[in-house]
């Protein structure tokens, strides 16, 4: 996974979103009630909830899923090609975004043992999760969407709990904040220790912490800031971004578009000049099609899509449901690749909007 290679609560959570509310006062109640109201009426509740889930989205995701748990490791992990905490990440992220009840529906099982495998592979003093700074983003986006998703109670199954998501996620949002703190441009690489930084990298650690912010977690600004600037230094008045070096444009890609269309919205700037560049560079060129790495691409071009422009969302993504229908391989998987069928999922994942970081 390199460059050369590259809210609405999920239903099992809206018991404890609405619980509290049973205590309140009647005037308490009216007034969270008006205001969830408002809140609905100020986006259009296709965007919201979706409509109803196309039937070839819903063939490819389950003949994935069945295919990705079929193929899980006993100690949680997924084995095949690339591996690490990254692509456990990816793998949970797959079924965390089906809608499937995370802790007593048929893949409970397979989530659970994939947040241990995660949680044990991290370094307990680093907080570092292993082999790269791209799968400490990618796993730590998805301790990230499973906080507050999944019952910690049943996590470890009466067996020693080694740390809590929280925990885990405390650890890792360090570990990232360290790194970048010894990375002269601000952003960062493969490793923790490197003092180069590139825009893929960067935007992958940048969407967990982004995500561990979204779920409650304690994210210095400084290190979001700082990160966000480095995206800002590297992108063109074209909307084109620099790989690295953090001078802008310098080599079209449009998965360097796509993320850093990404990383502006869910911050939250969608009023620069960068995300207008970024988002016209991406939806003026739909047909695009990647040679190598085509599920990355797909991965980040689906929501920097859903996050900037809905009608150009829906275009795509009926194309891209239609190709994966026909490239998906007679036993669910694509290619048989842990990594490469996770991440083509998660490309159809906005059809379900379930996972917190799809939120618009």
């Amino acid at each position: 996974m390199t460059e050369q290679a590259p809210m609405i609560p999920h239903h099992s959570c809206m018991g404890r979103v609405f619980q509290p509310l049973l205590s309140c006062t009647p005037g308490l109640l009216a007034l969270f009630m008006f205001l969830l109201a408002a809140a609905a009426s100020a986006q259009d509740p296709a965007l919201r909830f979706g409509g109803a889930i196309p039937q070839e989205v819903e063939t490819v995701y389950e003949r994935g899923l069945a295919w990705l748990a079929s193929k899980q490791s006993e100690d949680g992990s997924w084995q095949g090609g690339h591996t690490g905490a990254g692509i456990d990440g990816i793998c949970l992220m797959a079924f965390l975004a089906s809608g499937e009840d995370p802790n007593f529906g048929r893949y409970a099982p397979n989530i659970r043992r994939g947040l241990r495998a995660i949680i044990r592979s991290q370094d307990a003093n680093s907080g570092y999760l292993p082999n790269s700074m791209y799968h400490h983003g990618f796993a730590m986006l998805s301790l990230s969407e499973a906080y507050g998703a999944v019952d910690e109670s049943l996590l470890w199954e009466g067996g020693s709990s080694v740390r809590t998501i929280a925990q885990a996620l405390d650890l890792a949002i360090r570990c990232a904040s360290n790194a970048q703190k010894a990375n002269r441009w601000g952003g960062w690489r493969y490793t923790p220790n490197s003092t180069d930084a590139d825009t893929s990298v960067t935007g992958a650690v940048l969407m967990g912490l982004l995500a561990a912010r979204n779920a409650g977690m304690a994210v210095p600004d400084e290190v979001i800031d700082t990160a966000l600037e480095y995206m800002k230094r590297c992108t063109g008045r074209d909307g084109s971004v620099a790989y690295t070096g953090g001078f802008g444009g310098f080599g079209e890609s449009m998965n360097r578009s796509a993320i850093a269309t990404l990383v502006a919205a869910v911050s939250k700037h969608k009023d620069s000049e960068e995300f207008s560049a970024t988002l016209k560079h991406i939806t003026e060129r739909l047909d695009h099609s990647e040679g190598t790495y085509k599920e990355y691409f797909r991965y980040y071009m689906a929501q920097a899509l859903f996050q900037g422009d809905y009608a150009s969302w829906q275009k795509w993504n009926a194309a891209t449901a239609r190709t994966l229908g026909e490239t998906q391989g007679s036993d669910g998987s694509f290619a048989g690749s842990p990594y490469e069928t996770g991440m083509s999922l998660l490309a159809l994942g906005l059809n379900f909007r379930f996972l917190p970081i799809y939120e618009r």
